[in-house]
């Protein structure tokens, strides 16, 4: 009873801290815009670094990193219990998807899951960001590259034997491919604006 409570006090804790929107606060405070009315609508960081510039991209992307990192790194090193970081992990996750400080709405909640196998599997998610980069590196479409990070991760679990980890990252995976499904559709129709291309019309 005391695991059970215990696991529903620490998922709350990693939503809330997923919640924070840094996107948001980072353009208003030094850019003066609302990401959410301007580019692709998205708070993400790869929408700030468009509207705002490169540098508040990269901070907006190390503070949705982080959202995912401290929650499970903390209370995973805190307890000792690897489960744990599972629903610490899916929270946070979630909690950037699905702000409460923005009406449930929110990024696409690939940073976070990023800092979320940061901490749980380091080397794995080294292998599935070299797959994510040079995707994005052949195709100029950040989308491919996150949704090439998402599904790589199951299958280099898979191919490791790491069972919790196959059905968890399957669970990411779904979550981060239903936020992009907007942008599927725009690659299908040949829409989908490239990177270095609204770079360049900033």
């Amino acid at each position: 009873m005391a695991f059970f409570f215990s696991t529903i006090i620490i998922a709350i804790a990693a939503f809330f801290i997923g919640s924070i929107p840094f996107g948001l606060l980072i353009a208003k405070t030094f850019c003066g815009v609302d990401p959410r009315l301007d580019g692709s609508g998205n708070v993400g960081s790869t929408n700030i670094a468009r509207l705002c510039g490169f540098k508040w991209g990269l901070l907006t992307l190390i503070c949705d990193v982080l959202k995912g990192f401290l929650p499970v790194y903390i209370f995973v090193a805190s307890t000792g219990l690897y489960n744990l970081a599972y629903p610490a992990g899916l929270a946070a996750i979630c909690g950037h998807m699905f702000s409460v400080f923005l009406n449930y709405r929110g990024g696409k909640g690939v940073a976070t899951t990023v800092g979320v196998f940061l901490a749980l599997t380091p080397w794995t998610l080294i292998l599935a960001g070299l797959a994510c980069i040079l995707a994005i590196w052949r195709t100029g479409f950040v989308s491919v590259g996150s949704l090439v990070l998402v599904s790589a991760l199951p299958v280099l679990f898979l191919i490791q034997g790491s069972w919790g980890n196959v059905w968890f990252s399957l669970v990411v995976a779904g979550l981060v491919v239903y936020a992009h499904r907007e942008n599927i559709r725009r690659l299908l129709r040949g829409e989908e604006k490239p990177w270095l291309a609204s770079k360049k019309a900033d």
